[in-house]
C-alpha cells in the first residue's frame, strides 16, 4: 500500500502522471474516483487552503470527508510507546488510525512541529503513526513537509511556462524576514520539488545559520544528480536574484536556535531587507512570484509585487484543489 507522505517517496514518473490528472481535473472539476468512499481529514494545526480544497476535492470526486480536530472536537491523541497515559490523552495512535481505517479509505493528517527539539520534530512521528497503524493510505496535509503545496507549485509553474519540462529555468527560493519563526515545512518542499523538476536552484538565506536541515540538502543534492540542473547556496540578494525566471518566497526559523526563538529574533531582525520588492523582481528575467500563503504584505512581499501579473500565488492556491483530487485519486485506484 502506498502513502503519499512525501514527494521523494514517489517515482519521477508518477509524478507527472499526478500533475497531468490534475490539470486534467483542473479542466473538468468533477468525477467519481471517490465514489462511495470516505476520508478522514485529521488536523492537529488550523487550516484556510487545506481544509476547504481537501473537503470540496473529496466532494467533487463523489467521497465524503470527515473532519476531525484531535483536542476540540476528537479526543487527545498518543503517540509514544510505553507511555503511562495518565495525562491528557486519552487514547493510543495504534487504535486511532486502526479504527479510522475501518471506517475510512483514506487519512489526511495535518500536524505542525513543536518548536522545542528539531531532533524530535524531525521524525515527524506524527504522520509516520499513521502512517505505521492504518490499514489504508494517509496523505500528508503539511507536517515537517508540504508535498500537496509542491505539486500545487509545480503546477502552477508548467502552466505559467507552458511546459511541463522545467530544466534550465533560474529558481531561487528565498527566506524572507517574518515577526515570529516559522516553520520549515514549505521551504523544505520547494527545495525538493525545484530540484526534482531538474531547475538550477538558488537556496538564498541570510546566513548559513538559516540553511535547511540537512535531510532536504541531501534530496536536492541527489534530485540535482538525477534529473540534472544545479544546486546553489547564495547569501547575496542581488546576484541569486538576477536573471532568475522564478522567485519563490518563505519564512522560516533558523535552526541552530529551535525551541529557542527570543534568541533568535535579534539575529532574524537583521534581515528584514530581504523582503521581496520591486527592485529585486528587476533583476530577474522577468521573473515569476509565488509562495504558499498566507503572505504578510509588505513584510514577505511588497504590495507591488503580490498584485504583478508576474505574481502566480492565487493560481498556485487554486491548485491544491486539483492536485490533492489527483493524489487522493491515484491513492484510491490501489
Amino acid at each position: 500500500m502506498k502513502h503519499f507522505l512525501n514527494t521523494q517517496d514517489w517515482t519521477r514518473g508518477e509524478l507527472d502522471a499526478v500533475l497531468a490528472d490534475a490539470a486534467r481535473y483542473k479542466r473538468e472539476r468533477f468525477g467519481d474516483a471517490l465514489k462511495g468512499k470516505g476520508v478522514a481529514l485529521v488536523f492537529f494545526n488550523s487550516s484556510l487552503r487545506t481544509r476547504t480544497s481537501f473537503e470540496l476535492g473529496t466532494f467533487q470526486l463523489g467521497g465524503h470527508a470527515v473532519v476531525l480536530q484531535p483536542g476540540k472536537d476528537a479526543w487527545p491523541i498518543e503517540f509514544d510507546l510505553g507511555t503511562v497515559m495518565d495525562g491528557d490523552t486519552e487514547e493510543h495512535i495504534a487504535e486511532v488510525a486502526k479504527v479510522l481505517s475501518r471506517y475510512v479509505d483514506l487519512i489526511g493528517v495535518r500536524a505542525f512541529p513543536k518548536f522545542v527539539d528539531w531532533s524530535i520534530d524531525r521524525q515527524d512521528r506524527v504522520l509516520n503513526g499513521f502512517a505505521k497503524y492504518s490499514t489504508v493510505p494517509v496523505i500528508n496535509m503539511e507536517t515537517i513537509t508540504h508535498p500537496c503545496q509542491e505539486l500545487a507549485h509545480a503546477l502552477a509553474l508548467q502552466e505559467h511556462f507552458g511546459t511541463s519540462d522545467l530544466r534550465g529555468k533560474k529558481y531561487v527560493l528565498t527566506w524572507t524576514y517574518h515577526p515570529k519563526a516559522l516553520n520549515t515545512a514549505v521551504a523544505n518542499s520547494a527545495l525538493t520539488i525545484a530540484t526534482r523538476m531538474g531547475m538550477d536552484v538558488t537556496l538564498l538565506c541570510p546566513t548559513d545559520e538559516y540553511l535547511l536541515d540537512e535531510r532536504y540538502m541531501g534530496w536536492a543534492a541527489q534530485n540535482v544528480a538525477e534529473n540534472g540542473g544545479s544546486l546553489a547556496v547564495s547569501h547575496d540578494i542581488d546576484s541569486a536574484y538576477r536573471d532568475a525566471d522564478v522567485v519563490y518566497a518563505k519564512s522560516w526559523g533558523a535552526l541552530p536556535y529551535f525551541g529557542d526563538w527570543e534568541r533568535e529574533k535579534p539575529v532574524r531582525d537583521q534581515f528584514k531587507h530581504f523582503i521581496v520588492d520591486e527592485r529585486k523582481m528587476g533583476l530577474t528575467n522577468n521573473g515569476v512570484f509565488s509562495h504558499c500563503l498566507p503572505l504578510r504584505r509588505n513584510v514577505k512581499a511588497t504590495d507591488g509585487v503580490m498584485d504583478s501579473p508576474n505574481c502566480i500565488a492565487i493560481d498556485e492556491a487554486e491548485n491544491r484543489l486539483h492536485v490533492q483530487k489527483a493524489v487522493m485519486a491515484a491513492l484510491a485506484r490501489q
